[in-house]
């Protein structure tokens, strides 16, 4: 029972809002690509899949850091990091879960599948970008964002333009959030030579949160009118909006913990303009 609890703490389960994260997007996808009207079964499929890959993620993203996070004071804790469980046990963790997960997509079309195998090789090598990519969280959004292209491939059987624009505005969308979450750690990060966007953008860091927001809603504005939403998505929009004020409001100061406060605010935004999608097909 105490190893569970471990793998448990592993796989972030005990802190849900980066399932959540990946969730919302894949959720906005799903509802377009099926006119308001999604499948339950590929609901369950691409809800269930999204918990276990961010959870394979986590632990992949462990084993990886595993020399790093002992000399960061937020992650020094870790199961893995502190010598509770070993490196091998993290990569079978991640393997089984990756398993289950492309378990789940078996019913689901070939172009589905081959997106899939994208989406796992993307997860299992954003760890090592922190390492070189001056703003690794772009390529974190395109992990976390490729429900998109999968929600509209297993609908649609297709992926069209809009589902890569979807995509690109959640690519600004993570390094908004991910640069409020890395400027919790820029000091721990800087002594350690690792790259992040907070450290990219340094004294511009607050404007480059604020711009990535404005770029995410534009682009979401833009396809979600193409698709016909007008009202509730609007009023989610707008709501959506306040959340990314609200969140200036914790990170212009830069204090660790009005930063760490918005990231996880993040949760509420993407709610916000999923809520907004979902009202407005179900309204009609």
């Amino acid at each position: 029972m105490k190893r569970l609890q471990l793998y448990f703490r592993l796989v972030r389960l005990d802190k849900p809002i980066g399932i959540l994260l990946l969730l919302w997007p894949t959720l906005i996808a799903l509802w377009l690509a099926s006119a308001g009207v999604p499948d339950w079964q590929l609901l369950l499929i691409f809800t269930l899949g999204t918990a276990l890959m961010r959870s394979a993620g986590c632990a992949v993203n462990d084993y990886a850091d595993r020399d790093i996070d002992r000399h960061v004071k937020r992650t020094v804790d870790r199961p893995l990091t502190s010598g509770k469980i070993k490196a091998w046990e993290a990569l079978m963790v991640a393997l089984a879960l990756a398993l289950m997960s492309f378990l789940l997509i078996l019913p689901l079309n070939a172009l589905t599948k081959q997106l899939s195998v994208a989406a796992l090789l993307i997860a299992a090598s954003y760890p090592y970008f922190k390492r070189f990519f001056a703003i690794p969280q772009a390529y974190l959004g395109v992990a976390f964002g490729f429900g998109i292209p999968m929600g509209f491939a297993a609908v649609q059987a297709t992926v069209p333009a809009a589902a890569w624009w979807l995509l690109a505005a959640n690519i600004f969308w993570a390094i908004a959030y991910d640069t409020e979450y890395a400027m919790v750690d820029r000091d721990d990060d800087l002594k350690l030579g690792l790259k992040t966007s907070a450290i990219t953008f340094g004294r511009f860091d607050v404007a480059a949160v604020m711009l990535c927001y404005a770029a995410t809603l534009s682009i979401i504005l833009v396809v979600g009118w193409q698709f016909g939403l007008r009202g509730w998505f609007i009023a989610g929009l707008f709501g959506a909006a306040g959340c990314a004020v609200y969140h200036y409001t914790l990170i212009r100061e830069r204090d660790r913990m009005g930063c760490f406060a918005a990231f996880r605010h993040n949760n509420w935004l993407g709610a916000m303009l999923f809520a907004g999608v979902a009202f407005d097909y179900a309204a009609r």
